[in-house]
């Protein structure tokens, strides 16, 4: 069994309009990193977040970014399970495609993979699984409405 699953959401905001507010860290800490996030997501990178409901910064590398198209980055499994990086740490795969609909709204996809297939790596890709697709209605939330949805939410 291979551990990796796709969740998706259209937002009623351009496609560039989206895409910043997920590689700009002053925009991706209103909705989605509740302690904060530091640094542009850019090809070669390594960006912190920090959440209140997993509280310390966690690095994350981003892999590849192709403007308002695709974003590609790797970051801890949050698993007790063998590593398969040379920092002795198991990561993980995240993708986000962004595409604009002939409507004006564009469709943001965020998928992930590289679990261990253990009981501990399925419940750590639960977790994950759950974490985006709330990330993605408070990202929908913040940029049609103005209004923070992870907002004590945590803490």
């Amino acid at each position: 069994m291979d551990l990796k699953f796709s969740v998706a959401g259209r937002i009623a905001k351009p496609v560039d309009e989206v895409f910043e507010a997920v590689v700009n860290p002053e925009h991706l800490s209103h909705f989605f990193t509740t302690g904060g996030a530091k640094g542009r997501i850019e090809t070669g990178a390594v960006v912190t977040w920090d959440f209140h409901d997993f509280p310390g910064a966690f690095p994350v590398q981003v892999v590849e970014v192709e403007r308002d198209k695709r974003i590609v980055l790797h970051w801890g499994a949050a698993e007790n399970a063998a590593a398969t990086d040379a920092t002795g740490k198991r990561e993980t795969t995240v993708t986000m495609t962004f595409e604009p609909l002939d409507d004006g709204r564009t469709l943001v996809r965020i998928s992930e993979q590289g679990w261990s297939e253990t009981p501990e790596g399925l419940k750590a890709s639960y977790g994950n699984c759950e974490g985006w697709t709330g990330m993605l209605c408070a990202m929908k939330v913040w940029l049609e409405h103005g209004l923070n949805l992870r907002a004590g939410f945590y803490k």
